[in-house]
């Protein structure tokens, strides 16, 4: 069997889908954040497949989902020290507690 695009879409896909359920089910702060690391990296499967399988290669998606995976570390360290100071002010990390906000 041959792997051709389409399953790499589709594991792009699925990767996203169970980023954003994670992040809609989850009341969590930390698993929120993972959630949405886990969809940016389904989104970067899809620009690498697009600028692997594409007739002319240009390193477009590569260049795009290594400023991804910048922006996701840039990302996940802010919101990470965000989540550190509200949980010094609330004492919890559960979304509830923060609708005030």
């Amino acid at each position: 069997m041959e792997i051709t695009m389409y399953h790499y879409l589709f594991i792009g896909m699925l990767m996203f889908l169970i980023g954003l359920l994670g992040s809609v089910l989850v009341k969590n702060m930390i698993k929120v954040l993972i959630s949405i690391e886990i969809m940016l990296l389904g989104v970067n499967i899809n620009f690498v497949t697009f600028a692997s399988f594409c007739d002319n290669v240009k390193f477009d998606g590569y260049i795009i989902a290594l400023f991804y995976v910048g922006l996701g570390a840039v990302e996940l360290a802010v919101a990470l020290y965000l989540f550190y100071l509200m949980f010094q002010k609330k004492g919890s990390d559960s979304i509830e507690h923060y609708k005030e906000l």
